[in-house]
């Protein structure tokens, strides 16, 4: 089963952090990409840029309105992911339980709705 592992986390914490701490956090990160793509279980994986860059679309009775930033304000963003393909929940939350940011943010776990789940096989 697929599973979409979103990586959430205060922006403003990277700001605090030396040139060495952030390498060092990056280094576990390709350190825990790398034991992923060993396993046999990696789907895919992006870091996003902070959500200054974003822009939220709406379209409302036909009208478009874009907006800079997220939808939502909230103290931890989405700041990248991975897509995992697993045999449960568990094996899914043993994966993500891995993940450097979940000492400091959290983790989200999303099963995937495959074609199949929903009648469009």
């Amino acid at each position: 089963m697929r599973y979409l592992l979103m990586i959430y986390s205060p922006e403003s914490y990277y700001e605090t952090l030396s040139e060495q701490q952030m390498g060092e956090l990056m280094a576990g990160y390709g350190q825990f990409t790398e034991e992923l793509t060993g396993a046999g279980v990696m789907g895919a994986s992006e870091r996003l840029q902070p959500t200054a860059t974003a822009t939220t679309v709406r379209l409302r009775e036909g009208k478009l309105n874009t907006t800079d930033g997220p939808f939502a304000e909230t103290k931890e963003t989405i700041g990248g992911f991975y897509l995992i393909d697993v045999k449960d929940l568990d094996a899914a939350i043993s994966w993500a339980k891995k993940i450097p940011t979940a000492s400091y943010g959290s983790i989200e776990i999303r099963p995937i709705w495959e074609a199949e789940d929903y009648g469009e096989a």
